[in-house]
């Protein structure tokens, strides 16, 4: 791994007195929020990591060098400057150029398992994209979660994304996948699918022993912890899916291709939902890193 890495004081006293630490990634907040709601949603999930005994850990590249954990004005550059995208295959680049980055949840993954952090909460995970067999598009995410031992609190993966593939992925790649109060699979902005679990868990002490006979046993893969967005927060399913045809509507006639399809997707069913699936992305962000909280709290226990 590109190194070295910087962590803030606090993060850096809490792993070495084995208190629990969350990862939070900064490119939901560069690239999936809208200024100024970004810095204040950065603030908020920090605080309720905080409030729940937890330090967070929100992790980007800034001048060359990867921080664990970001101070004040961390959090207000990843927030109000224009951050590259940085993923896995971005880091040393960055740190050879001296440039700065937010990093993707495979980057986020990637420096939190590097820093020993092994609690990571975010929004949705990428995956495998619809017309891949062709494209051959996919995530880096798939590849780092198969990579590095940290646990990822997320809702499914977003909803723009070929999800049967995805689960299909995670599986060849040896991910273990587990469904939090849930038998399905979650699909982001709803908490429902036809998409059956192998394996659920009720409680944060039950992932908990999962990470530690992990850490006893072989392989390195992380896990996928599906946590659904709370069925009153949710979108309303018949609107998220006409929303969704139309968005893929709208990508095609204007010709968009590769790695700006999601964030042409993302960004205009946030302009045509009026703002609807940016609530549902706070709120299911939010429950995230509530759980993922719980489960350092219980891991570190």
């Amino acid at each position: 791994m590109p190194g070295p890495f910087l962590p803030s004081p606090d993060v850096a006293a809490a792993l070495a007195e084995g208190r629990p630490v969350v990862a939070l990634e900064s490119t939901i907040i560069s690239h999936g929020l809208p200024r100024p709601r970004n810095r204040e949603a950065a603030e908020e999930f920090e605080e309720i990591l905080r409030s729940r005994g937890v330090v967070p850990a929100t992790i980007a590249v800034l001048d060359g060098v990867p921080r664990i954990g970001l101070d004040a004005d961390g959090v207000r550059r990843i927030a109000e400057e224009e951050l590259v995208k940085a993923s896995v295959r971005d880091l040393p680049i960055l740190a050879a150029r001296g440039g700065s980055g937010a990093t993707t949840v495979a980057a986020t993954v990637a420096l939190a398992a590097q820093a020993g952090i092994r609690v990571f909460a975010t929004g949705g995970l990428g995956g495998v994209h619809r017309g891949a067999s062709e494209t051959f598009d996919e995530s880096a995410d798939l590849l780092a979660l198969a990579s590095f031992p940290v646990a990822v609190v997320a809702a499914g993966v977003k909803s723009v994304l070929d999800v049967p593939a995805t689960l299909e992925r995670l599986e060849t790649l040896g991910v273990p996948v587990v469904g939090y109060r849930t038998d399905v699979f979650p699909r982001f902005w709803l908490s429902g699918s036809d998409l059956p679990l192998d394996w659920r868990v009720e409680t944060p002490e039950e992932v908990a022993d999962i990470l530690h006979a992990q850490d006893a046993g072989p392989g390195s893969a992380g896990l996928v912890v599906a946590n659904p967005v709370p069925a009153d927060e949710q979108w309303d399913p018949a609107e998220h899916d006409r929303f969704l045809e139309q968005a893929f509507a709208a990508a095609a006639e204007a010709g968009v291709r590769g790695k700006a399809v999601t964030p042409f997707l993302l960004g205009w069913i946030v302009r045509a939902s009026g703002g609807v699936s940016l609530e549902v992305n706070l709120a299911l962000a939010r429950n995230n890193v509530r759980l993922a909280a719980d489960i350092a709290a219980a891991y570190a226990a």
